[in-house]
């Protein structure tokens, strides 16, 4: 079996320096919820010394000073941008893991009549020409030797952005001076313990021996030895598993106490958490609805709620869901406390197609002909065109977003003009 892992190089900068190319080669950070932290560095900022999640208040002086470029997380651009190229790598081989939005491992057995060095650079070239998008292609026989692939590809800048891990001399070099921390499925706390063992490289950590390491982990530690010497024991999932909860929350712009404005926010993420629930082809049975303070607010009275409501089948109906979140709510809203966060999380989902429904009271069939009504006008015309009417129309709890983009290419307004 050969794999290929194909990442995007700084995925949300790299979107933003697509449609602005003076931003080429300039210091660039993209920022969390709020505009909180720095969860996407250009290159350029990292070699400042800026840390993933440094919140942006400590870096004001250093912005200034190298005339750092900030843009808040333009979400809607940064979707749009994914799945164009997750269509282009779709091109190239039938099986197509997506790992994330901005990496995809390829399964490219069956290709064994191509160089697959140039193969990668051709796709390589149209995703540059197509999207504007650089990405590093790592190959080897199995997953986790092929994320080191990739990983030294763009550390290294590797000529072509490609590197091959096929022989044992190339892989030696490759795990060498790899910290162990630095492998794929390797965390924390197993760190610590492979560095008391004396293992502290991913070279040391294949030559292990497995019956050792079996007795002082576990059959996932083994197996990623079994990857590191290259042979394939985590399979290709070209079929994403459907999630078995859904969780949508947001911090908002300010504190508030208000419970219209609550409702609200609750009314948007159910409305959101539905969206997916029937993207996936799914119903669930519970929602939860919480509520949180600023916990890190030493004048504010602190306050965490959380209830869970049943519905009385399965649905995947926003309505019944924002209507019981709103009992939620009502069960759960204390005046007094100043709110910064909110959300809903939908749990006990199954397959639509397997509920077995009140023989004397189906579900109406109106419901599911509306949401599919309802999923169609919004995948035409945008999300948010229809909602429900407790989500309202203005939005006092948005998240602070001082600093985004345009959204190029979802919105008419925002499309590039040449004059």
């Amino acid at each position: 079996m050969i794999f290929g892992l194909c990442d995007v190089n700084n995925f949300y900068v790299s979107c933003e320096r697509s449609f602005n190319p003076i931003l080429n080669n300039h210091p660039v950070i993209v920022l969390s919820n709020n505009d909180g932290c720095a969860v996407a560095r250009s290159n350029e900022v990292k070699a400042l010394g800026v840390k993933m999640g440094t919140p942006v208040h400590q870096i004001k002086d250093l912005i200034r000073q190298h005339d750092i470029k900030v843009f808040s997380s333009n979400y809607v651009l940064y979707a749009d941008m994914s799945n164009r190229f997750r269509s282009i790598v779709n091109q190239y081989t039938p099986d197509v893991e997506e790992y994330s939005c901005d990496e995809c491992f390829l399964g490219l057995d069956g290709f064994g009549h191509k160089n697959l060095i140039q193969y990668m650079h051709k796709m390589i070239r149209q995703l540059r020409v197509g999207v504007g998008l650089p990405v590093c292609v790592g190959l080897a026989t199995s997953k986790t030797l092929s994320k080191i692939a990739n990983h030294h590809a763009k550390s290294l800048q590797i000529p072509g952005s490609v590197l091959a891990l096929f022989n044992d001399l190339q892989i030696k070099n490759a795990l060498e001076n790899l910290p162990v921390n630095e492998i794929w499925g390797v965390g924390r706390k197993h760190t610590e313990h492979l560095k008391k063992l004396g293992i502290n490289t991913a070279l040391q950590l294949r030559d292990a021996d497995l019956k050792w390491i079996r007795k002082r982990f576990s059959v996932v530690m083994e197996r990623t030895i079994m990857e590191l010497r290259g042979e394939s024991c985590i399979e290709l999932n070209n079929m994403p598993e459907k999630k078995k909860q859904i969780v949508c929350t947001r911090s908002m712009a300010n504190k508030t106490d208000d419970y219209q404005v609550l409702r609200q926010a609750v009314a948007t993420h159910v409305d959101h958490a539905c969206e997916k629930l029937r993207r996936q082809g799914s119903v669930a049975k519970y929602i939860s609805v919480m509520l949180r303070t600023n916990g890190f607010s030493k004048n504010d009275r602190q306050y965490y709620p959380n209830l869970t409501l049943q519905l009385q089948y399965p649905s995947d109906d926003t309505r019944a869901f924002t209507q019981a979140a709103m009992l939620g709510l009502d069960r759960i809203y204390r005046s007094g406390y100043l709110f910064k966060k909110c959300g809903v999380m939908l749990s006990d989902i199954s397959d639509k197609g397997v509920i077995q429904y009140d023989l004397f009271k189906p579900k109406p069939k109106r419901s599911d002909d509306l949401m599919a009504t309802f999923d169609k006008i919004n995948a035409r015309f945008g999300t948010g065109t229809v909602k429900s009417a407790s989500v309202g129309f203005d939005k006092p709890f948005a998240m602070r977003s001082n600093h985004t983009s345009p959204r190029f290419t979802s919105n008419w307004q925002d499309i590039i003009r040449t004059s």
